[in-house]
This record gives structure tokens, sequence and C-alpha cells, in this order.
């Protein structure tokens, strides 16, 4: 996604966030007395996991980049014992008395007993059971391939139909998400027995179910958070409502009736595979073609032909070439396209006092789709172990969404080398969206300033078109996006909490994405269909709510930044790119991880302790204004089938 959003701190089913993993502690009953002290047990845990993390994540980095029976049975494996480790973790934390405690352990204590992504069973049979489900939805997802008479098309085959909405009709543009959609049917199973497996591991950590579990992770009850995300939400859905009713209204004056359902926007024609960017439709939406070029995607595809051109002329031209040579040459210029692009976004980081990444980043990364095996394309970024080891998973191609993606991903990447002075078990974010906005705070500075100082657009003019344009291309990422990172937990809290039952998986699915997003299929999805399936995260296993609240936190950190770097005038014209007071203030900020509650780490950078969706209003104030001009008289909001 700009958002491969999706992602992504590390893409394991794992969740390693929480991991402690090493020989199992003694299994206690509830009423035992610890042979530790807590400082002692804490000692233990963050020992174990400093020895342990660089097995585990090296097993999960095989498996999702050499996909098959061996790297899936390995990474199973690790799975297993690690999960294993961290139940005996768990049972021996909940024996502490945690106000008994100095405030150091009393967190970690607190942070072991809530921080698994995936509960799981004590039954060592239902331990392997789940794990091996888990490894092989994800190896499932990174295999997914639409075949039409032999001809097989991966994701990123598909995404690119998608993302050409001039170039495919609207039936080839239907029929390729169609087909990635098939996918996921497979895993419906599957899935269901994981929804069972890890919700009795929650029982067993003494919550209601593994939603509940993740909700427990935000330093507030569990049954607080949901209300909190909703009041964000309240605050920006009449933003979103206006870019809706305005994108809408494009996509029925070029597809006349056919480019709405209801008044829902078709799934299949957002240019993206599961509607939460819209960037692709810039082409159809742009507010004011004149008003100067923010085509990235054309400039960074200009520069990778410019390179390979070079490298053919260097080879004494094509004709020389033979077949395999000119495929050989053109995947080097690829690789070699994608480090410029991510020491591209480097520079921004570096620019602002941050550390340069070590060169084994660049050697050990996956930067480019390999040509021999099957690999999970989904962009992560991963700690290989807890000393500042660091790599990132992408299938990078010269386009604006891959570019940003590498800022975001590299923001995960830096907030790792910040916090790796930290204990392991306070080596993560502030809350799990802290780790998603650090990257995307850094996206909001890409201005068509900054753009045009590193050559990717023309100079800016200096107009109120010009800002209306930058506006509309930020808000079809991040406006657009709003809605999608709340409903996929929406769904997941549901069918934990058995409030949506097997039998109703996809038509509850399509229920949210129609009340949050505004999105239909033009077809019905029926229950022969597992829809959630064909996004990553699901059979991932990574939680997404954190997506949605980094969409409101980052608008906080960019005008904390923004006013460390002595910024003035209106905020979506602030740039803090090479503002070392700003970079202080962000390191700091990323230095502490998770060993204080995030609403302290909060009010260190912002000055407050609440989340808050009023920096979102600021910074879109002018295109607010604007929408609601151009969609005076229309029928805006849409009716949900069933409502």
């Amino acid at each position: 996604m700009k958002y491969h959003r999706a992602l992504l701190a590390l893409a394991v089913s794992a969740g390693l966030s929480g991991l402690a993993a090493c020989t199992p502690a003694d299994d206690k009953s509830a009423d035992a007395r610890p042979a530790e002290s807590a400082d002692e047990f804490i000692a233990r845990v963050n020992k174990t996991q400093k020895e342990m993390t660089p097995e585990i994540t090296s097993a999960f980095w095989l498996s999702s980049t050499y996909i098959n029976a061996d790297s899936q049975r390995v990474a199973a494996a690790a799975n297993e014992r690690a999960l294993a480790t961290t139940n005996g973790f768990i049972e021996q934390a909940k024996l502490y008395d945690v106000s008994a405690q100095k405030p150091e352990t009393a967190r970690a204590l607190t942070l072991i007993k809530v921080g698994a992504s995936m509960p799981a069973p004590r039954d060592p049979a239902k331990l392997k059971e789940l794990t091996t489900i888990a490894s092989g939805m994800e190896a499932a997802y990174g295999a997914g391939k639409w075949c039409v008479d032999g001809d097989c098309k991966d994701i990123g085959q598909i995404t690119d139909i998608l993302a050409d909405i001039e170039g495919h009709s609207y039936d080839q543009l239907k029929a390729a998400w169609e087909g990635w959609h098939t996918i996921s049917i497979p895993m419906r199973k599957d899935y269901q027995r994981f929804v069972e497996l890890t919700n009795e591991g929650a029982r067993e950590m003494g919550y209601a179910n593994t939603g509940e579990v993740w909700r427990a992770g935000y330093d507030m009850p569990a049954e607080d958070f949901q209300a909190e995300a909703d009041r964000l939400w309240g605050q920006v859905e009449p933003l979103y409502e206006q870019l809706h009713c305005y994108v809408r209204g494009k996509l029925e004056d070029r597809y006349g009736e056919r480019g709405q359902v209801d008044g829902m926007i078709p799934a299949h024609l957002t240019g993206n595979l599961w509607q939460q960017d819209w960037s692709n439709l810039w082409p159809l939406v742009q507010p004011y073609p004149d008003a100067g070029s923010l085509d990235i995607s054309a400039a960074l595809k200009k520069q990778r032909d410019a390179l390979l051109a070079e490298m053919v002329a260097e080879a004494g031209g094509m004709s020389k070439l033979t077949a395999a040579e000119q495929v050989e040459l053109e995947r080097k210029a690829d690789r070699e396209m994608a480090v410029r692009m991510t020491k591209l976004a480097e520079s921004f980081y570096t620019g602002l006092g941050m550390p340069a990444l070590p060169e084994s980043f660049y050697t050990d990364s996956m930067l480019i789709q390999p040509r021999d095996r099957d690999v999970v394309c989904h962009a992560s970024a991963w700690p290989m172990n807890t000393e500042g080891e660091v790599r990132i998973k992408m299938c990078i191609k010269p386009t604006e969404e891959e570019l940003t993606t590498i800022y975001h991903e590299l923001g995960h990447i830096y907030y790792y080398l910040a916090y790796k002075s930290q204990p392991p078990v306070f080596q993560n974010g502030a809350h799990d969206g802290f780790h998603e906005a650090i990257g995307d705070t850094i996206v909001l500075s890409m201005t068509p300033e900054y753009l045009a100082s590193i050559g990717l657009v023309d100079k800016p003019l200096l107009s109120q078109e010009a800002v209306i344009n930058a506006q509309m291309r930020m808000a079809l990422s991040k406006v657009a996006f709003m809605p999608f990172g709340l409903l996929i937990d929406r769904w997941r809290w549901g069918v934990f909490d058995g409030s949506i039952s097997p039998e109703n998986y996809n038509r509850a699915w399509w229920e949210l994405k129609a009340k949050y997003q505004g999105v239909a299929p033009v077809e019905p999805r029926g229950e022969e269909f597992f829809d959630p399936g064909a996004k990553y995260h699901v059979p991932g296993n990574t939680p997404y709510t954190r997506y949605f609240l980094s969409h409101v936190l980052q608008f906080q950190f960019y005008k904390a930044l923004c006013d460390a770097a002595g910024h003035e005038g209106p905020l979506y014209t602030c740039n803090f790119a090479n503002s070392s007071e700003a970079g202080k203030r962000y390191w700091a900020m990323m230095e502490r991880g998770a060993s204080q509650p995030w609403q302290q780490t909060l009010r260190e950078l912002t000055g407050g302790e609440q989340m808050d969706a009023s920096a979102v209003l600021e910074y879109f104030q002018p295109l607010q204004t604007w929408l609601q001009e151009q969609n005076q008289g229309k029928d805006c909001g849409w009716m949900p089938a069933g409502s």
C-alpha cells in the first residue's frame, strides 16, 4: 500500500513482537511460587530472546524467500518451539504481582502477557497443528497464482493490470481482480481451524478470545480500545465521504452506470486489489492536468530505462547480446534501480542525522523478485537479531507506490536501529501503530518541493490548482486507506468472538467493506469464496488496526516535527528534510521503544497523550473545501445492502 500494508514490522505468523524464544520454562500451577524473582525472570527472557531471535527470524526469512516444502517445515518447527516457550513465559509472568515490582519490571511482565498475536494452545499436538496451518496459509498466499488455460499470473502481474486502469478494459480489470481472489478459496477451512486453536490459546491466557488479546496491548482496557478507534474514525469519516463522492463521480463519467454499485465504488475499479489505495486512479481524477506534473512513476521508469540503455551500450549494443544475456541485463538494471530507490529513501533518514544503513542491509535484503522460485513479495522489514542486523523483503518496481513503500519500510528499519540498545523485551514500538507511522511521517514530508529537489517531478507551480493536485495525490493514498485500516480487524474481532460465524465469513466481509469503504463487488460473492484470505495480513495473521492508528499518528508526528524544524505556513507545505532538530526529536522518541506506556512517549514528542485526527483535517483542509464545492448537488453517500 502506498502500503503493502499494509506492513510491516515483521511479516511472520508468530508475531515476533512479543516473542521470548528459548528453552521452555517449567510449567507451574497458578498458586505456585516462582523459583526466580521477577527481575531474574525478565533477565532470562531477555537473554533467551537475544540468543534465539536469529534462528527464528532466519527460519521465517527462508520460508518467505524460498517457498517450498522444506522451508515451510523448518519455519513451522521453529514457530512451534517459539510458541511453546512463549506459553511457558506467559504462564510464569502471570504468577508475579505486577504492583509489587519496580516500573520497568512491571512493564516487562505486562508486555509478555499481552504480546502474543497468535495465542497458542498448551497441548503439544494442537500447538503443532497451529504452526503447520499458519506456515501453510502464508505459503499458499506467497505461491498464489491466477491461471487461465495454462497462463499463470502472480500477484505482481495482477497488480500491474489493475494499476493500469487506462490500459485495460472494464472486463479485463474485473477478470484480474476476480482471478486473484481465487487463491484464497482453499484457505477457508484452515482459517476456521486456525481461529479455533488461537481462541483456545487466548482462553488459556485468561482472555475471552484472540481479538481481546490483540486489543489488550494498547495500555488501556481492551473494552475501551474499540471505542477509541471509533472516535478517531468519526473525526475523519466526513473527509473520506467527500473523497469517495468525487472519485465515484469520475468513475461514472468513464464507465456510466457500471461505475457504481448502489452508490458504492466497484471493487475492481480502484487500481488496487483491496481498494485500500486509490493512487493508480490519478490519471482519471487529477483535478488540474495543466498545473504541473506529479507523475512520479513515469520519472522512475525513465530512470530505469536509461540505466538499461547505458548497460546495453557498454555491452556493445542489443544485437551483440543473446536472449539470455538480454534478460540478465534487464535483471541487473532492475536490481540497480531498486538499490537507487532504496538509497534515495535512506538519504532522507540520514539527512535527519540518523545513521547510514549497515552494508549487510544491501547485500542480504531481497529487493527484486527472483526468477527461479516463489517468494512472498509483500513488503516487510526484518530485525534479524536484537543487535541491529536488518533487512527488507520487497519486489521493487520503478513506481510511485513502490518508492513510498520503501520510505515506509525504512521507517521500521530505523525504529529497529533506534531501540536496539533497549532490552529485547522492550524492542518494539510504543504500540504497533507507532511502528507503522514512523516511515509514513517521512512520506508526508515528500512534498512537491521535495520531489522536485530529488528530480522526480517538475518544479512545482505556486498556485491553488497545484496545491489541490498535491493534496489529491496524497489523499488517494492516505485518506482512501483509513476505513480499510479499520475494517479488517472489525471482521477478525467478529470472527474471533463468534459474532461472525464460519458460514457467514464472506458475507460479513463485504458488509463491512460496504459500511466503511463504500465499495462492493459488481457480482455477488457467496460463501464459496474466502475473500478476506486474498489480503496477506489475514493468512499471515498480522493485526491490522495498527495501520489505521498509524494514519492518525503520522499526522500528529508530522505536525510536531514540522514545529521542531521551525516550519511556518500551512501544514501541508512542510518538508522537514535535513532538519537536525526534527531528526533529534524523532530519534529520541524512537529510542524509547516499548519501555514506557505509549501515552508518555507520545507526549514527549507532541505534547499530548491522546491520539487525535485533528492534524489530518488541518493538513487536508484545502482539499476538503474543494471537494465540498465539487460535490455540490451530488447525491453523496451510499446504501450498503441490507441497510
